[in-house]
């Protein structure tokens, strides 16, 4: 029972970090349908900047973790406009096409600035073990855990509570009537793309801490098992994307507890087999019928 609880608590850990991640492509796929396959290289790209500004500047975890937030989500909503905004009419496949292309885009460019070779993250947070009947829990997974929750709590009440989340919820539904009302589509898509990015830095700037390790091509993996969390949960469901990262960590944690490491990406897209011819919708996705 104790190596089971301990894979929980790792899981849990790891699993708020694919939850941030899957938030961002589950908004910006209810708002404009688009699949942001470039999502997990804005995760790459917060680690980097946490990188930078603790070796450069020496911030903190908490200064780090704010400007990561505020850099990817102006990231965001640069390419939203440099690449997005011009194919809104286009396709979707032409947009799928884009979105690789900036993910490749991403990460060689960052690749050929900055080496292509790994590096220690600095540790802007003393590690201190703590053990609970015999489960070793350190003070990072419990900031990683704490964090993430906080934000996504700051996030469904930006989505419920606010005039933006009003505008965001009513362009997911219909954008051709959402502008008839007077919302501004351009200013709440950008408005999407930017929580979403700054939801994927702050996750760049908890895994850099929490493996200690980074490198140009890290969000590869990650966000794709981010987007097969988001499709489990209900792609454009924002509690079911976090419910799906949770699983998604979970299970993970527990392939490798039982001596599976090897194959701990793989039953990860087994899940997403199964869940397609279950429930193609996700656990809290909506069968919605289109009319011809």
């Amino acid at each position: 029972m104790q190596i089971f609880f301990q894979q929980v608590i790792n899981g849990l850990s790891l699993g708020s970090i694919y939850a941030l991640l899957a938030l961002g492509y589950t908004m910006v796929y209810g708002i404009i349908k688009l699949i942001n396959f470039a999502h997990g290289d804005i995760y790459m790209l917060g680690a980097f900047w946490g990188y930078y500004v603790i070796n450069v500047w020496h911030f903190n975890f908490v200064l780090a973790l704010l400007s990561a937030m505020v850099v990817c989500g102006l990231s965001g909503v640069i390419i939203e406009y440099l690449a997005y905004r011009p194919l809104r009419h286009s396709p979707r496949i032409t947009a799928l096409i884009t979105a690789i292309g900036v993910s490749f885009f991403l990460e060689n460019g960052m690749s050929y600035l900055f080496g292509s070779n790994a590096r220690d993250f600095p540790q802007a947070v003393k590690q201190v073990n703590y053990n609970i009947g015999g489960v070793r829990i350190s003070n990072i997974q419990l900031e990683i855990l704490l964090t993430s929750c906080i934000l996504m709590l700051i996030l469904q009440l930006i989505i419920k509570r606010t005039k933006m989340g009003r505008a965001m919820r009513a362009v997911s539904v219909d954008n051709a009537a959402a502008e008839l009302v007077g919302v501004d589509l351009n200013r709440t898509i950008s408005f999407t793309f930017a929580l979403g990015s700054a939801m994927a830095g702050a996750a760049g700037v908890m895994i850099g801490l929490y493996y200690n390790s980074i490198d140009p091509l890290m969000g590869l993996t990650p966000g794709i098992k981010a987007f097969v969390a988001a499709v489990v949960g209900g792609i454009g469901s924002v509690p079911g994307a976090s419910l799906g990262g949770f699983l998604i960590g979970l299970l993970e944690t527990l392939v490798q507890s039982i001596g599976l490491s090897a194959y701990k990406d793989a039953v990860v897209y087994v899940v997403l087999i199964v869940i397609l011819l279950i429930r193609p919708m996700g656990i809290f996705g909506k069968n919605v019928k289109e009319k011809v």
